[in-house]
């Protein structure tokens, strides 16, 4: 008697054909679904970028050319001169100087003071911890607006303006925004470390000096970013304190850059570019650290 092999069915062969095509289409609707957000990622990048790309352009065009019409977008000729004289009309060394120190000291300041009292909000047992807490963040309800005139009084009584401590002395006490952001990064460290260390008789600080900020590096590298990107364009504070040139900082020099030399924009460019060139260097050095620390806070959407 002659055996023969079992064959499928038609439905098992239709059913299997089904289950491949939508396969198929889970794949091309998925690819379908990356081509549409690079796209979009593409666009928006080329939207975000051509308002830079025609600063460029326009701080190496000659004076002549930064007002032709029809628009044009690359100059006859690079003149890169522009950033030489831009930078020499005004004192700009001096003011590089003045921004630098208010800037480094700010992030050293919020790195210090916001990290103690995060590490205190988050690791310390106390009563009435979360309640402190919450009026810390009630603090970024306040506007701007309403503590100008009382902080200018105060540092006016302590005979501070016209100086630099006014913008440096407030980063010394905290913000209560990246105490927030390092609050959140620390309490998802886990506290059998805080436990290990106590039982090899480490103290407090010694926890928080050598498990806690060692652990935190991309949350303090959040920290730093922000605190450096908002400390070196920041033109309203040192627009109210500051009085004498030989203080001004980078954004006032623009800013008397602008009232003084208003017809030569090929040059206010030319020092626009200059003065973004470390907001540009620390951010895509410190990218890495930035985007993981702003993710392991909470910030990123997860």
């Amino acid at each position: 008697m002659k055996v023969t092999a079992p064959t499928q069915s038609a439905t098992q062969v239709d059913d299997r054909r089904a289950v491949e095509q939508a396969k198929s289409r889970k794949r091309t609707m998925s690819l379908l679904g990356k081509l549409l957000i690079y796209g979009l990622l593409l666009a928006g990048a080329f939207v975000f970028i051509i308002p830079f790309m025609w600063m460029v352009s326009t701080s190496l065009k000659p004076a002549e050319e930064v007002f032709t019409y029809p628009p044009q977008f690359l100059p006859t000729f690079f003149v890169w001169q522009n950033y030489v004289d831009g930078w020499t009309i005004l004192p700009f060394n001096t003011f590089l100087i003045n921004s630098l120190i208010v800037t480094i000291s700010n992030v050293v300041g919020n790195l210090i003071s916001c990290s103690i009292v995060a590490f205190g909000f988050a690791r310390l047992r106390a009563r009435a911890s979360n309640v402190l807490f919450i009026m810390v963040l009630g603090t970024l309800m306040i506007p701007r607006e309403v503590t100008i005139v009382p902080t200018f009084i105060l540092f006016s009584q302590l005979k501070l303006v016209n100086t630099l401590w006014p913008l440096i002395i407030p980063a010394w006490l905290g913000y209560p925004f990246f105490i927030f952001l390092l609050r959140q990064f620390f309490m998802s460290i886990p506290r059998d470390l805080d436990d290990a260390a106590r039982i090899d008789g480490a103290s407090t600080w010694r926890i928080f000096i050598s498990i806690i900020l060692p652990l935190s590096r991309p949350a303090l590298a959040t920290v730093a970013i922000f605190a450096f990107i908002g400390n070196w364009n920041n033109l309203l504070d040192p627009l109210i304190y500051l009085r004498s040139q030989e203080r001004y900082t980078l954004a006032l020099g623009l800013n008397l850059f602008r009232g003084q030399n208003f017809t030569a924009f090929n040059q206010l460019m030319a020092v626009s570019i200059l003065t973004l060139l470390p907001v540009l260097v620390i951010f895509f050095v410190a990218q890495k650290y930035f985007v993981r620390g702003v993710a392991l806070t909470g910030m990123g959407g997860r």
